[in-house]
């Protein structure tokens, strides 16, 4: 079989023109064999350019697929997977690619965490969830995992925590407290670390304290006075979350200012 034509498509793909017929391939399928320096093939030649073109193909797609963001070698499974190919042929491109320097697990939990720490607001408990769910080596998450700053994931989780006091108004601080503990646990947080955390944060519950007093005031005042109002008020109030030194103390100063 004579070779007539190899071509450099603008893909980057060649296309080889055998005895008529068209075979478009890869450069190292063109070096593998030899097609530079020969002008003949056999016919059994002809079929291994066939099949390594059709190896080179899958091979290249799944470089793009491990070059547009880093992969674990699991996630490269599932992808070859939909190729319907070999296990030896999946092992071999992984291979490859590992030799390259383009698949590893260890460089996958690094990235991986580093995204979650510096672009989400995920916790290490989260995150050593999270890649142990993928199923990454154990070994390789508990050590990587181990290796993250306690200072900076504090700092974190306090700016975290600050925010949601500074941008909640509807809460009584003991709801709020929960609330953030409840979230912050989900996000993967040391609970001893939240705790630690929500001590050092200020919270004012007075403007929201006065809003749910004066609702209580105006439903309970049409039935109660006395002493039986204000009872009510305070059962109410604590019912609601608000502590109940801040609510005597509050009433008490509403008493001050009417006489």
């Amino acid at each position: 079989m004579k070779v007539e034509k190899i071509e450099k498509l603008k893909s980057g793909k060649y296309k080889i023109k055998i005895d008529g017929e068209v075979i478009t391939t890869y450069d190292d399928v063109i070096l593998d064999n030899h097609l530079l320096f020969q002008k003949e093939i056999s016919r059994e030649e002809y079929a291994k350019i066939g099949k390594d073109s059709q190896y080179a193909e899958i091979y290249h797609k799944t470089l793009n697929y491990v070059l547009r963001k880093v992969r674990s070698s699991k996630e490269v499974d599932e992808f070859l997977a939909n190729f319907k190919i070999p296990k030896t042929e999946i092992a071999k491109i992984k291979k490859r690619l590992e030799k390259n320097g383009l698949l590893s697990d260890l460089s996958y939990v690094k990235a991986y965490i580093s995204d979650s720490l510096y672009l989400r607001n995920d916790g290490p408990l989260k995150i050593q969830t999270d890649l142990l769910a993928k199923g990454l080596d154990e070994n390789i998450v508990l050590e990587e995992i181990a290796k993250i700053d306690d200072t900076y994931v504090k700092e974190k989780l306090e700016k975290l925590i600050q925010k949601r006091v500074s941008h909640d108004h509807k809460h009584s601080k003991y709801q709020l407290q929960q609330k953030i503990l409840l979230d912050m646990i989900h996000l993967g947080y040391d609970r001893d670390m939240i705790l630690s955390s929500l001590e050092q944060i200020e919270f004012s519950d007075n403007s929201q304290l006065e809003k749910e007093y004066d609702k209580c005031y105006q439903k309970f005042s049409r039935k109660y006075d006395g002493y039986d109002l204000e009872r009510k008020i305070k059962e109410k109030l604590y019912s609601k979350g608000f502590d109940i030194h801040e609510i005597e103390a509050f009433i008490d100063k509403k008493k001050s200012e009417t006489f």
